[in-house]
């Protein structure tokens, strides 16, 4: 589950940037654009990263299906957060970028971790420690939800 927008400017551009384009729905703004532009990613073959907050098996499961379907391989990284540092982190966003907290605190009531069963080839954990994004592979044993 993504918390923080800061994903982009750490993660993203740290292993991403060179190889993959960017499917979000903060830029595309609607799920109609979502969707065109998913399925030009998967039709050229492109390498995609989506960065959506996923909180739901269901959720993920149309981009996994879709990127299976294409042979793509298919990895999470799933962001851990306490729920006091996204309120915090979110406070200091402003204008559209900023949900309201109730958003924040129904996300988290309806998050399922995830599992390699859901379809993911490589699964990833990333702890967010003085500001800085920590990933490592995901350990099973160690649920950790915020």
């Amino acid at each position: 589950m993504r918390h923080t927008r800061l994903w982009e400017e750490h993660v993203l551009q740290r292993i991403f940037f060179q190889t993959h384009v960017l499917v979000s729905l903060d830029v595309l703004r609607t799920r109609s654009r979502e969707k065109k532009f998913l399925a030009t990613c998967l039709e050229s073959k492109q390498r995609f990263v989506v960065d959506n907050t996923n909180p739901t098996q269901a959720d993920r499961a149309v981009y996994i299906q879709a990127a299976k379907e294409r042979k793509f391989s298919v990895a999470c990284y799933y962001f851990s957060s306490r729920i006091e540092d996204a309120i915090a982190r979110n406070a200091l966003r402003s204008g559209k970028a900023r949900v309201p907290d109730i958003a924040i605190r129904s996300t988290l009531d309806k998050l399922e971790c995830p599992s390699l069963s859901e379809g993911f080839d490589a699964l990833y954990h990333v702890d967010i420690v003085d500001g800085e994004f920590l990933v490592s592979e995901w350990n099973a044993h160690r649920r950790s939800l915020p």
